[in-house]
């Protein structure tokens, strides 16, 4: 039986490879082994390893590796401690294959650790293009890895360009799209106002207009958090809008926007607005599939908002140039230009769904890749 050795190092990681562990669990002929890391681990993050076991995985090795302060310091520390840890666990879980997913610290120390030992890289989500350190890693992890579980035929053509053998890559989607469209499936909304027992702030009435924030910081733009926070809370707070704002991601730059959250709210600038540190998969696509608009600059906004048909309000630079569909508009750090955005986007209602990032397979069609698979040629070589 085969050892497919998933890491996870964030909520982000868990959602967009949930559904391939899912398979891979099923799987007759591969045994599924998870690691739990980095702020997946953390109470501060949201506990994400507590929502895998929910889920129903069993977690195979726990690993504390990021350090306080996301600052690209630390960020680089903690790649370099992740890679120390990572490395005994694989020592220890001997795995056949690693999946490393996306573009984060994490990931690199995933990759590293692995590549090092010799042992079979399959990445999801590589060939895509945005701004941030994020894309210099996941191109440099396309490097390192052996198999290629690419989202969009565009990101497939840019693998293929970087060199990579085209019998490596398998455009299988999305596994977040895989969620999304199982919870969209006809069936009741979960959502009820119990879910505002959770986080802080005002209760949103669920039956009235509001908008969704998730804003992460921009590495390559350090220091400006909360400042681009301040901007974006000022436009939606404009449209009288009420609001469920999440907490940013563990990236260099967290604490800037964390601060701006706060003075926001110990301002008493946060009527109508409720926060949370981290939010279920099925309740953040119901949110999705409900609200006026998607602001800030999670890619979800691209990936899932696209399937979905969300109207988004794309912020900044961390998603440039990624592939996207008619749902998105664009908009800079400005409180003027973001309003406008929003008010645009509110209008329009929820859209057609695009399948550019899969059409919910993905989790099975990886799974199955990684059983019928054979040997692996360890040693990287360029083709033109």
């Amino acid at each position: 039986m085969k050892k497919i050795c998933v890491v996870i190092g964030s909520r982000a990681n868990y959602s967009s490879v949930k559904s391939a562990m899912l398979a891979i669990k099923r799987h007759p002929d591969l045994k599924l082994m998870v690691v739990a890391a980095a702020s997946a681990v953390l109470d501060r993050y949201g506990s994400v390893v507590n929502l895998m076991e929910k889920d129903g995985f069993a977690i195979t090795e726990r690993l504390h590796f990021l350090l306080e302060g996301e600052t690209p310091t630390t960020m680089a520390k903690s790649t370099g401690i992740g890679l120390i840890e990572l490395s005994s666990a694989f020592e220890r879980l001997k795995p056949d294959v690693v999946i490393t997913v996306g573009d984060r610290f994490e990931t690199m120390a995933t990759t590293l650790a692995a590549a090092y030992m010799n042992i079979p890289i399959a990445h999801t989500m590589g060939g895509e293009v945005t701004g941030t350190i994020d894309e210099s890693i996941r191109h440099a992890v396309t490097k390192f890895s052996h198999i290629h579980f690419p989202a969009s035929r565009d990101a497939a053509e840019r693998i293929e360009k970087l060199g990579e053998p085209t019998d490596t890559i398998f455009r299988v989607g999305c596994p977040r799209i895989d969620l999304v469209a199982e919870i969209l499936q006809d069936r009741p909304s979960t959502l009820t106002e119990k879910l505002f027992e959770l986080g802080v702030g005002d209760k949103i009435n669920l039956g009235h207009p509001f908008v969704l924030v998730s804003q992460h910081p921009v590495t390559t733009e350090y220091g400006a958090g909360e400042h681009q926070i301040w901007a974006t809370l000022s436009a939606v707070k404009r449209t009288g809008m009420q609001a469920i704002v999440l907490w940013p991601n563990a990236d260099a730059g967290a604490d800037d926007i964390a601060r701006g959250i706060r003075k926001w709210r110990e301002q008493g600038l946060a009527e109508n607005m409720h926060f949370f540190k981290n939010l279920p998969i099925d309740i953040y696509v119901q949110l999705m599939a409900h609200t006026k608009c998607l602001v800030g600059n999670s890619s979800s906004g691209i990936r899932e908002g696209a399937y979905i048909g969300t109207p988004v309000v794309n912020i900044g630079s961390r998603q440039n140039a990624r592939e996207r569909g008619s749902n998105v508009l664009d908009a800079n750090y400005d409180e003027n230009e973001i309003y406008r955005a929003i008010v645009t986007q509110s209008a329009k209602g929820r859209g057609r769904s695009e399948d550019i990032y899969g059409d919910g397979a993905a989790g099975e069609k990886i799974a199955n890749v990684l059983a019928k698979i054979g040997s692996v040629k360890l040693q990287k070589t360029i083709t033109y």
